[in-house]
């Protein structure tokens, strides 16, 4: 019999690449991911892993175990929703992910009334890039995300999740002056660290209308960039939600570009009465 929790470990190993990222996210040591992942290999009876040096690579074995160990979790997933629909009462811990320009318009006002409806229900909010979502979700430091993808940026689908889908919004070109997207080629760009959705989208976008973006500045806080397009710093993608206050003198011209945002939680736990309720509670917030 395939012990599940190293099953686990080589699905995680399979998404985050190596040894040493597995072993940080879920808290072992890496002698100790290896010895499990090697105790997995004895127990399939055939090779799991391509070792290279200190490189792995899983094996076609190895992928398609993953596969089913997708869905043996998500059965575990929903065994365990179900217990937890007995109890009757919608309490215990729920973790939150939400990117920041959600935390207002949308978090906000969801926690408020699942804390009113549901005061046995203990809520923990972590704010987090949507890049990141995904293996917080699946190592379990996450119950329910806010996630999002850009037109230009869009996101593949992880087999361990699910997504609803929340709201769409607008993307504006916060510039000084009203002007389509090729006219400005030659200026200064503010995107998003790289790695993050909105720095993609700006590399993306602008490679789309025919030019390489010269990016000067990387801010994740949509009023820092606000304030550097007002003080002449340069252009920037923001979506609608993020717009808040405009600054005196900056342009914001719509786009033919969307953002889209999902509600993102693992497989097998969408009826668990913590989850459903948040979900409730988010899409009003939404609509």
């Amino acid at each position: 019999m395939l012990d599940v929790r190293r099953l686990r470990l080589l699905r995680e190993l399979a998404h985050r690449g190596t040894i040493a990222a597995v072993a940080e996210a879920l808290a072992y040591t890496p002698s100790a991911v290896s010895q499990q992942l090697s105790a997995l290999e004895r127990e399939a009876g055939v090779p799991l892993l391509m070792r290279t040096g200190r490189a792995v690579t899983l094996t076609p074995a190895a992928t398609r175990l993953v596969e089913h160990t997708e869905l043996v979790l998500a059965t575990l997933q929903e065994a365990a929703t179900e217990l937890a629909s007995t109890v009757g009462e919608v309490s215990g811990t729920l973790r939150i992910g939400v990117f920041p320009s959600a935390v207002a318009t949308i978090l906000t006002p969801a926690i408020v009334a699942l804390s009113a409806e549901h005061p046995g229900l203990d809520l923990l909010v972590r704010e987090l890039d949507p890049s990141a979502v995904p293996d917080s979700l699946r190592d379990e430091s996450l119950d329910i995300a806010l996630v999002q993808e850009y037109d230009h940026a869009p996101v593949a689908a992880d087999p361990a999740l699910h997504r609803d889908p929340l709201l769409q919004e607008v993307v504006y070109l916060a510039a000084l002056t009203a002007g389509s997207l090729a006219q400005w080629r030659d200026a200064d760009w503010i995107a998003g660290t790289p790695g993050t959705l909105c720095h993609d989208l700006t590399e993306r976008a602008c490679a789309a209308a025919g030019f390489i973006p010269r990016i000067r500045h990387h801010v994740d806080d949509f009023g820092a960039v606000l304030a550097l397009v007002a003080a002449g710093r340069g252009v920037a993608f923001v979506p609608e939600l993020a717009v808040g206050t405009v600054p005196h003198g900056v342009v914001l011209t719509p786009l033919p570009v969307q953002r889209r945002t999902y509600l993102a939680y693992r497989r097998g736990t969408g009826t668990h009465p913590a989850i459903a309720a948040a979900r409730s509670a988010l899409h009003a917030a939404a609509d």
